[in-house]
């Protein structure tokens, strides 16, 4: 009997521990971590909006800005933190050669980030510029 009750405890300890964690880390989330986040979601959306008929025909990367767009904010969605708030503006999206320019600022609501007394909220603003870019040579059949 005294065994299971130490056993008991330790476990809702062991509980109660991983519960703290989880909310530090919800309210400690870093401009650090939001970077490596535009990054590779940036990245994957790119990927994803290339044009492979128009890579076919002419041997040239071309990604769809309306594809990127989408696929962009619907990755960024599915990973960012609940306590901040998010304004994503894409300032240019070249669609050959493949380029984008993506600034995300994150504002935090609330209880969320307080730097002093005043009634303001801080910002932090990430802008990343994107090429993307292989090393893949592809040799278009002539005549096809």
């Amino acid at each position: 009997m005294k065994e299971s009750v130490w056993g008991y405890w330790i476990i809702v300890l062991g509980i109660s521990i991983m519960s703290v964690m989880v909310l530090m880390q919800n309210f400690t989330t870093t401009s650090e971590q939001d970077y490596y986040l535009i990054k590779s979601v940036m990245e994957s959306s790119m990927y994803d909006a290339v044009d492979y008929g128009y890579y076919s025909d002419t041997s040239t990367f071309k990604i769809n800005a309306e594809k990127f767009v989408e696929n962009f904010v619907r990755r960024f969605g599915e990973q960012l933190n609940i306590n901040k708030d998010y304004d994503i503006t894409f300032y240019d999206i070249y669609e050959t050669p493949p380029y984008a320019v993506v600034s995300v600022t994150a504002t935090g609501n609330g209880n969320a980030l307080i730097v002093t007394n005043s009634n303001g909220t801080n910002s932090v603003t990430n802008r990343m510029a994107g090429i993307l870019y292989t090393t893949i040579e592809y040799e278009h059949p002539e005549g096809a």
